[in-house]
């Protein structure tokens, strides 16, 4: 059975991440911040999840985490992110909203990535994920929630690098925009149903190689320019 690690699988597109690859006969661990959260997941989810309980941007309870599970995984999920603050345009900037931001969004994808690499080392068919956006792309020149589109362009070239450094390894390494989907996140409004975004992120990771790391996808397997 193959073993997954997804970030923030208590709600969205995490959740559904979670549903999809359980579905298709994989084990999946998840991370939540909450023991109650863990409980809830845990009930929804079913036998072959198992939740994980650590902040993404608490990098030594993420240590622990990795260093309690005595286990191979085969693909990461970097899942976890947030839009906010609430003031992020450029002439009114809430600062330590904006490196709360950056912390989750761009740091924390590494850090996990980083911490859980002797468990993809020990597959044989190991993969990085990391979920961007479409806001990321430069040449947007719009202005509004900022600091959201920034910690997205940079963890794209975070993850850019880190496959560049795992190529030698044999683990590839891509980052996928998920486009405007229906969540807490995204609102009713939004274009993409999260039960068909699951479904191509992880047809995505099923398909990804070598040829094809550091490479920036949208969720249906097109590749999009950064």
């Amino acid at each position: 059975m193959p073993t997954c690690l997804i970030t923030a699988t208590n709600r969205g597109i995490g959740l559904e991440l979670a549903r999809k690859a359980l579905a298709d006969g994989w084990k999946v661990y998840g991370s939540v911040r909450s023991q109650s959260a863990a409980k809830e997941s845990a009930a929804a989810l079913g036998d072959a999840y198992a939740p994980l309980v650590f902040d993404v941007t608490d990098h030594d309870a993420v240590g622990r985490a990795a260093a309690g599970l005595d286990e191979e995984l085969d693909l990461l999920i970097n899942n976890a992110g947030i839009i906010t603050p609430a003031r992020q345009s450029p002439l009114d900037m809430d600062f330590q909203g904006f490196l709360k931001t950056l912390e989750v969004n761009t740091l924390a994808p590494l850090a996990v990535s980083q911490l859980f690499l002797p468990h993809l080392r020990r597959s044989r068919s190991a993969r990085i994920l990391t979920i961007s956006s479409q806001m990321s792309w430069m040449g947007y020149r719009k202005a509004d929630t900022l600091a959201y589109r920034a910690s997205k362009a940079a963890v794209n070239k975070v993850m850019q690098g880190l496959a560049t450094e795992l190529e030698p390894d044999g683990i590839p390494v891509a980052l996928i925009d998920p486009g405007w989907v229906r969540t807490s996140m995204g609102g009713p409004a939004a274009d993409n149903c999260p039960v068909d975004v699951a479904a191509g992120i992880l047809k995505v990771a099923a398909e990804l190689d070598l040829e094809r790391t550091g490479r920036f996808f949208k969720w249906n397997g097109e590749e999009r320019s950064f």
